[in-house]
């Protein structure tokens, strides 16, 4: 079978699958990538996520991962959901964490396009990811031509904004690759004016990962800086302002996807519920959220930092 005819295998099952936007490119050193990544971790801009230091050589490159890697697919899977929070007051929750954790959803689909490709094309060695190892995601989806990565550091596609999941396969077979997206950005600069914590750099494309409002949190498990009091505009577990401001996200459309619907109480709970949380109620809510990664203690020390002084 030909890489044309095998590409065009993949991209099928892929979008069959829920996949929006397939790309691929060649499996090679990203040696351009390996550099900004190595003057961010100089600069501190990781925080405190000492596990962005790990690792480098399998980040930037892909044979590391999958010995004798040819290709890298690149996918994407659309989360933008179709309500809001209904009490304007409540602390707010990143849209990404309203159904179930989505390493596992995407992670599922991915396994079956592996299964698929090795029944329809032959044996094939590779490996799946969803934002759990050392891949750099947006860089292979800019590479693969999904998108180009905008002035707020995200994955944007003209035809769909920013709201989705990434994803890769790394597999040693040879397709045919895809060319990168020209940026639209422009002179556009909301992200930027939008940021409250000033965490994306005043000419865009470089984020400080430890001003970032998903990064104190999410991430950070110390006291979040009381500098930054009254900065964070409500978000208790993550944050979208980047993306709710982006004029590229007007061509959002509402996820299909079942299992990202989120848990009948989380949409209703009003400021004063979520204040008062209890551990029973946040198990309950958040059983299969990536809010648990914040843990119950997290979440309310999120909460007690949105109060007032």
């Amino acid at each position: 079978m030909n890489t044309t005819k095998r590409s065009q295998l993949i991209r099928e099952e892929a979008r069959r699958l829920g996949f929006d936007f397939v790309g691929m490119a060649a499996a090679v050193y990203m040696e351009e990538e390996a550099r900004r990544l190595e003057q961010w971790l100089n600069q501190g801009m990781h925080g405190k996520m000492q596990y962005m230091e790990n690792h480098f050589e399998k980040r930037v490159d892909p044979t590391k991962l999958v010995e004798g890697a040819k290709s890298v697919v690149s996918l994407t899977y659309n989360y933008f959901p179709s309500q809001k929070q209904e009490d304007p007051d409540a602390p707010k929750i990143a849209s990404y964490a309203f159904g179930e954790d989505y390493h596992f959803v995407v992670k599922r689909k991915l396994k079956s396009l592996l299964q698929f490709i090795e029944e329809k094309i032959g044996g094939v060695s590779g490996r799946c990811f969803v934002d759990s190892a050392p891949v750099l995601e947006r860089d292979w989806a800019k590479r693969s031509g999904n998108g180009w990565i905008g002035k707020n550091t995200l994955l944007i596609n003209p035809k769909q904004g920013s709201y989705f999941f990434l994803a890769e396969l790394i597999i040693d077979l040879e397709l045919d690759y895809d060319a990168p997206m020209k940026d639209f950005c422009g002179t556009c600069t909301r992200c930027i004016d939008a940021c409250p914590t000033d965490a994306i750099d005043s000419n865009g494309y470089i984020l400080d990962g430890s001003k970032c409002i998903s990064y104190f949190t999410i991430e950070l498990k110390e006291a979040i800086p009381e500098s930054y009091k009254g900065k964070f505009e409500n978000w208790a577990f993550g944050c979208d302002i980047c993306q709710e401001v982006c004029p590229w996200n007007r061509f959002s459309k509402p996820h299909q996807e079942n299992d990202f619907e989120p848990h009948e109480d989380l949409l209703k709970m009003k400021k004063n519920e979520w204040e008062e949380i209890t551990e029973e109620v946040f198990r309950k809510v958040f059983r299969k959220s990536a809010v648990k990664r914040t843990k119950y203690s997290g979440l309310k020390r999120n909460i007690k930092f949105l109060e007032k002084k």
